[in-house]
């Protein structure tokens, strides 16, 4: 292959990948004005990996339309995604604290178990067995494509797993076997809703042209920007640069006081030639809601101490409630077991009749 030919399929797989973002967005901007109108007619799914605790990057980036999507009268579910833990790791240590403290702060961060399921991946079977038929409507190469798989490969430096290659098939039956229409995402994850569109338009038009099993859902695209961690690179548990939503203030306010800066002692707010104070004005600027850059007028000459104590004040003042929350419900965690067993009995019931539906299509019933 010349030189010319690859730089000429680049160019054609960029300008793909563009015209399918635009059409995203469109379908985007269209599903949030008809769930204004119509929330009832919308049911929503999302989720996590319980591979840590929860920090203030999942709840700007997610949990907060998380809350608002279910308080608008969107039917919402949240998976728990225990079996997506085992994509990229070799060990399940922690894994039942890890999902006991997610619902701990689903709940603190306004999540209603009465309006909203909550459920795991291993607790309901039906769901998972969705995965054979499912992969039967998608090549190896348009897994192989999918550029959510690549990174996470790369960044974990984990060979390539079966379950890993088949993720997006699996989150396709996380989608599907509650027939849900709506997705929240950031633009990344974008590969995973059209795949999951994909697999059930390919379902439909094989199996179900007079009655079609599953809805082609759409992504809502969240306007959340990237939220930097304290560090300046992206806020990851991996890099230890998260406030989670959990700590304490003490824990809080060390992590924040350890946070590097820079030698200039006048704070300005520009993320790209001084990513780290840029990254502790950002986080003020999110939990107060004013302009990081009217933040870093207001300190001026005072230095990285005075940001450093005001980032400390805000983040902990903006955390206060969740925390007393959180505590107050981890006082009973027999509660929190109880919701999570719940969501999953719901979800089994959801299952099984989406599995019966299927298997009815495909003349599986004998």
């Amino acid at each position: 292959m010349t030189d010319e030919t690859q730089e000429q399929q680049i160019t054609a797989v960029g300008n793909e990948m563009s015209a399918s973002f635009l059409a995203a967005k469109k379908r985007s901007d269209a599903t949030l004005a008809a769930i204004e109108q119509n929330p009832g007619k919308f049911t929503m799914l999302t989720g996590d990996r319980p591979t840590g605790r929860l920090h203030l990057g999942h709840y700007f980036g997610s949990i907060r339309e998380r809350v608002a999507m279910q308080n608008r009268g969107v039917n919402s579910n949240i998976i728990i995604a225990d079996y997506q833990v085992i994509t990229d790791r070799d060990t399940t240590a922690h894994i039942e604290d890890n999902v006991l403290n997610l619902v701990l702060d689903y709940m603190a961060a306004g999540i209603d178990p009465e309006k909203t399921m909550i459920f795991t991946h291993s607790a309901v079977p039906a769901e998972n067995q969705l995965m054979l038929p499912f992969l039967s409507l998608v090549t190896e190469a348009e897994l192989h494509r999918n550029p959510t798989v690549k990174s996470e490969m790369e960044a974990s430096g984990h060979a390539l797993t079966g379950l890993l290659l088949t993720y997006p098939v699996h989150q396709a039956c996380d989608i599907l076997f509650c027939k849900a229409n709506v997705v929240p995402i950031g633009k990344d994850n974008l590969p995973h809703v059209e795949i999951t569109r994909t697999i059930a338009r390919r379902f439909n038009e094989r199996y179900a042209k007079k009655h079609p099993v599953f809805p082609e859902p759409a992504a809502i695209l969240s306007e959340a920007p990237e939220i930097p961690g304290l560090d300046g690179r992206k806020m990851s548990k991996s890099y230890g640069n998260s406030i989670m939503l959990g700590a304490t203030a003490q824990e809080t306010a060390k992590l924040i006081k350890k946070s590097p800066t820079d030698s200039e002692r006048r704070i300005t707010f520009d993320p790209i030639a001084r990513p780290q104070v840029s990254a502790l004005l950002t986080t003020a600027g999110l939990v107060t809601g004013r302009d990081p850059k009217e933040i870093a007028e207001e300190i001026g000459d005072s230095g990285a101490g005075a940001l450093k104590v005001y980032v400390i004040e805000s983040v902990n003042s903006f955390l206060e409630p969740h925390r007393a929350r959180r505590e107050e419900l981890a006082k009973d965690m027999d509660y929190v077991r109880d919701v999570l067993a719940e969501g999953n009995k719901k979800a089994n019931a959801i299952a099984n009749e989406t599995l019966e539906q299927v298997r009815d299509a495909m003349g599986m019933r004998y």
